[in-house]
């Protein structure tokens, strides 16, 4: 009987040693950095960088968080929210994010994969008929906007969309003469109009054979709504943002809100000071206009704290807020290298479903961990996550254009000089 007891015994201490503790189901604050790994008088550094910076007037303002283990370690605000009426930006401001869409977006595509109701290399056309015989653009003449075109050797696939190597791009003259947006419209536009639209006009390339950044994720957005007979925004809404606490993530933010949506800033002519961007529609979006485009490219607004709990889940193997939106095994393909030996612009890292992947080359040139996932918006946003290190990382202020570049990747190393243990 003693040597039984013994066995079970050893079995339950051996089982122990391999228990994995439980993923964090919310974001909590750190006791101290210290129980993190992270040096309290390392991470002050931040503080004194983005302090210069927006005393330089290169930025006005930045938001910012770093977690480890669902733990915050680092969570911040600096500078003004209104330049000229010296408004203290807060941490919890609204802010456009742009191309950080793309990834809820991808999330939305990847929960219609998992219940079976689409394959990523099923044809968009099977779902969106307009696509069905793609061309490819050979000529163009920019003066007229007249064409020619070859039928393509393939159809675009749910992957290529996902991969940014359907041949889709951003801003080409043909998009802009049939009405499609690049990121937002304030008209009463909707993706079941624009998207076929643009499902009928040539691709840059045959589907598959380059890296090409550009619409691919709206026209994803709209496969959503064809696939779930939800419309987009409602879809993300119940099974994503709600699920996951977002509740200040949306295309539209209601007016409450808009004292706490961050202006979008230039450079002055002069280049000596940041003014309110000129665009007078971009300056108010997301809280003006008919509300009716709902761009799973680039059309959300966030918190840093609501992208944070987003990225937690990734980070969680698909649960966060004790919610299993997807399966470990999802994210696990999601986060392989899904574009082989072609090149994002030189920059040496890959691309997955919905995220760049940080690879060899792109490891050696600042600090990270291989396989570390990211992406950033065009009004100068970045967020990364470190399955390794089990970091996450959001970054932000409104810019535009970006005349202040690496300020993000300066956040980056900031955080990573800090962990010390």
């Amino acid at each position: 009987m003693k040597k039984g007891l013994l066995l079970l015994y050893l079995l339950f201490f051996a089982l122990s040693l391999y228990a994995q503790p439980a993923k964090p189901q919310q974001l909590t604050a750190a006791k101290s950095p210290e129980s993190l790994g992270f040096s309290p008088e390392r991470l002050s550094r931040i503080d004194a960088v983005m302090q210069e910076h927006v005393a330089r007037q290169r930025i006005p303002g930045a938001t910012m968080l770093l977690a480890r283990k669902g733990q915050i370690v680092y969570y911040k605000a600096f500078g003004y929210q209104d330049v000229e009426t010296k408004t203290p930006l807060q941490r919890d401001a609204i802010f456009r994010i742009m191309s950080m869409s793309k990834a809820i977006t991808s999330v939305a595509v990847m929960l219609l994969y998992e219940e079976g109701k689409i394959g990523l290399d099923d044809p968009v056309s099977r779902y969106i008929p307009a696509f069905k015989n793609p061309r490819v653009l050979t000529s163009f003449n920019p003066k007229d906007t007249t064409y020619s075109a070859v039928p393509a050797k393939r159809e675009v696939t749910i992957r290529h969309l996902l991969t940014h190597t359907a041949g889709i791009p951003y801003s080409h003259p043909l998009y802009q003469k049939d009405g499609i947006p690049d990121f937002f419209s304030l008209e009463p536009k909707k993706l079941s109009q624009t998207i076929p639209a643009l499902g009928s006009l040539p691709l840059l390339h045959e589907p598959g054979e380059k890296y090409t950044y550009g619409l691919n994720t709206d026209v994803l957005g709209y496969l959503v709504e064809v696939v779930s007979g939800m419309r987009f925004g409602e879809f993300l809404q119940k099974r994503i943002l709600e699920p996951l606490g977002m509740t200040d993530t949306g295309f539209y933010q209601p007016d409450s809100k808009k004292a706490r949506l961050m202006h979008l800033y230039s450079r002055s002519t002069s280049g000596e000071s940041l003014v309110k961007h000129p665009n007078f529609a971009e300056e108010n979006y997301p809280v003006s206009g008919a509300k009716t485009y709902e761009s799973g490219g680039a059309g959300l607004s966030s918190t840093v704290m609501d992208y944070a709990k987003f990225l937690q889940m990734l980070l969680n193997g698909g649960r966060f807020n004790n919610q299993q939106l997807l399966s470990r095994k999802t994210i696990e393909l999601m986060t392989t290298n899904q574009i082989g030996e072609l090149e994002m612009g030189g920059v040496g890292n890959k691309f997955g479903l919905g995220f760049e992947i940080e690879t060899e080359k792109g490891h050696a040139k600042a600090p990270g961990s291989l396989g570390t996932l990211r992406w950033g918006g065009r009004n100068y946003s970045d967020y990364w996550w470190d399955p390794q290190e089990e970091i996450l990382a959001v970054w932000t202020t409104q810019l535009l254009p970006n005349t202040a570049p690496g300020i993000d990747k300066q956040f980056k190393q900031l955080a990573y000089q800090a962990l010390v243990d």
